[in-house]
C-alpha cells in the first residue's frame, strides 16, 4: 500500500495550476511502493507520476533527489525527469505534503529476474555511477555503517523473531565496524536498486525509478545492494550465473579496481545487514494497523549467513 495521503479534486486542480500540463483526465493511486504516496496522473500533456513525500523523507533532501534525476536524465540514463512548475520550482505543496510531478516511464518490473536482466542491471548501474560523477550536490547516506548500531539498539528482543539472532548480529556489526573500507571509490549511488525499482520492456531495461535513498557513498556498496536484491533465488540460494552476469555487465562499463573486487564479500555482508535492520526495525516497531509495509527481515538474515561463508569475490561470479 503506497497511498498514505488522499488528494481531493479541488486540491489537485490547485496544485496543477502551477504547471503547464493542461486539464486532468484521470488520477489513480499506485499500490506499490513503501515510502511515499504515488498517483498515476493523466493530463492533456500525457502521463505523469504525482508523488507526495511522507514523513520518512526529509524535505531538505528533495533538491538532491530531484536534481540528481534531472542530471542523470540529461546524461542519458533512463530515469524519471522532474517537471518544473512555471516558477521553475520542482516541488509544491499538496494536501499538506511536499509534492512533485515526475515524467512517466513505460515498462514493468520483473518478479523473477533472469540472467539477462541481471546483466542489464549491472550495465545500467555502472552507467549511473559514471553519469553521476560530476553531479554537484552530495548527500550523506543516512543508512550507512555508523547508523546501523543505533538502529539495531532500537530493535527490542530480536531473539523472539529468531532464537540467537542477537548474538549473530552483534558479531556482524563488530566485524563490519572493524573492517569497513574508507578508501574505495565514492560517488553517487542509487542505494535501493531492487527489482521493483527497475523497469523492462521486451527484455531491455527501460528505466530506473525511486531515487529517494540515493546518496554519496562507496560505489562498490551499490553493487553489493544489487547482488543481494537480484541474485538470490526464492529458496535463499545464491545464483552464481546471475551474479557473474551482473558483475560482467557492470565491468564492461566501469571495471572494478582490485580493492573494490577484494571488498565485495564485506560490502555484500554490509548491504544485507542494512536491509535486515530496517526490515527488523519496522517489524518490531510498527504498530498494528499502520500503513507502513512490513517486509520479512529473515530473508536478509539468510542472505547474511551466506555472505559469512564467502571468502572471495569470485564466489559472486567476479572474473576480473
Amino acid at each position: 500500500m503506497a497511498v498514505y495521503t488522499d488528494v481531493s479534486d479541488t486540491d489537485l486542480d490547485r496544485f496543477l495550476a502551477d504547471y503547464d500540463v493542461g486539464a486532468v483526465h484521470s488520477c489513480k493511486g499506485i499500490a506499490e511502493g513503501v515510502e511515499n504516496t504515488n498517483y498515476l496522473l493523466h493530463t492533456d500533456a500525457g502521463a505523469f507520476i504525482l508523488t507526495l513525500y511522507e514523513k520518512r523523507v526529509d524535505p531538505a533532501d528533495l533538491p538532491f533527489f530531484l536534481g540528481l534525476m534531472a542530471h542523470l536524465a540529461g546524461k542519458g540514463v533512463n530515469c524519471p525527469l522532474p517537471v518544473a512548475r512555471r516558477d521553475g520550482a520542482l516541488t509544491g505543496m499538496l494536501a499538506g505534503r511536499n509534492a512533485a510531478l515526475i515524467t512517466f516511464l513505460e515498462g514493468v518490473w520483473v518478479r523473477r529476474p533472469g540472467v539477462l536482466h541481471c546483466h542489464e542491471v549491472g550495465r545500467t548501474l555502472a552507467e549511473l555511477h559514471l553519469a553521476g560523477a560530476d553531479f554537484a550536490l552530495t548527500r550523506r547516506n543516512a543508512l550507512s555503517l555508523q547508523d546501523w548500531r543505533p538502529l539495531w539498539s532500537r530493535c527490542d528482543n530480536p531473539d523472539a523473531i529468531e532464537p540467537g539472532l542477537s548474538a549473530e548480529i552483534e558479531g556482524d556489526l563488530a566485524l563490519l565496524e572493524a573492517h569497513w573500507p574508507a578508501d574505495l571509490p565514492r560517488g553517487v549511488i542509487h542505494a535501493d536498486m531492487f527489482p521493483n525499482n527497475v523497469f523492462f520492456l521486451g527484455g531491455k531495461l527501460s528505466g530506473v525509478i525511486d531515487f529517494y535513498f540515493a546518496c554519496t557513498d562507496l560505489l562498490a556498496y551499490d553493487i553489493a545492494v544489487c547482488l543481494n536484491a537480484w541474485c538470490f533465488e526464492r529458496d535463499g540460494s545464491f545464483n552464481l550465473t546471475k551474479g557473474r552476469a551482473m558483475l560482467e555487465g557492470y565491468g564492461a562499463v566501469r571495471p572494478l579496481n582490485t580493492a573494490e573486487a577484494d571488498a565485495l564479500p564485506l560490502m555484500a555482508r554490509g548491504a544485507a545487514l542494512r536491509f535486515m535492520l530496517t526490515r527488523l526495525f519496522d517489524w518490531i516497531n510498527t504498530p498494528a494497523g499502520s500503513l507502513v509495509v512490513k517486509l520479512d527481515p529473515l530473508e536478509y538474515v539468510r542472505k547474511l549467513r551466506f555472505h559469512r561463508s564467502v571468502n572471495s569475490s569470485r564466489e559472486y561470479g567476479y572474473s576480473g
